[in-house]
């Protein structure tokens, strides 16, 4: 019974993150759309300023943690484990590496735009950080999704 109960968690935590990840990925995406039309743009002058970037640093950084560890940290370890299984960890593997892919591409990208259009380094950051984090994201979401359609 209990084990029952661990593996429908486990199946739970799966789809949760199946359906979370691709609309994380688009979040953080707008939040970035606003960084960059925002008023006062590169200025970091107005406490505002401070605040959209602390959320960035923040968010980023609970990102990157549930896509490298998987998320679910409310869930037991056995759960954690079992939604982890080796279809996931391909999976998320694929996210990384067409993650790592796209951030050598955009930073290709921002050092051959910096040689016509002058680009502050923390604008130079969101780009890359932005483009590799999507990527993986959505890469990683999507093959779950996917995986979770076809049974």
């Amino acid at each position: 019974m209990a084990e029952a109960s661990i593996s429908e968690r486990a199946e739970r935590l799966s789809r949760r993150r199946a359906r979370l990840l691709p609309i994380l990925g688009i979040l953080f995406l707008t939040q970035q759309a606003s960084y960059f039309m925002g008023p006062g743009f590169g200025t970091g002058d107005r406490a505002v300023d401070h605040v959209r970037i602390t959320a960035w640093l923040a968010l980023s950084t609970i990102l990157l943690l549930a896509l490298a560890t998987g998320g679910g940290w409310i869930y037991r370890r056995e759960v954690r484990d079992l939604a982890n299984d080796e279809s996931t960890r391909a999976h998320r593997d694929a996210g990384f590496r067409w993650g790592f892919i796209v951030t050598i591409a955009a930073a290709l990208g921002v050092y051959v735009l910096s040689m016509v259009e002058p680009i502050s380094v923390q604008e130079a950051v969101h780009v890359i950080v932005t483009a590799g984090m999507l990527t993986a994201l959505l890469r990683f979401g999507f093959l779950e999704r996917r995986a979770q359609r076809d049974g």
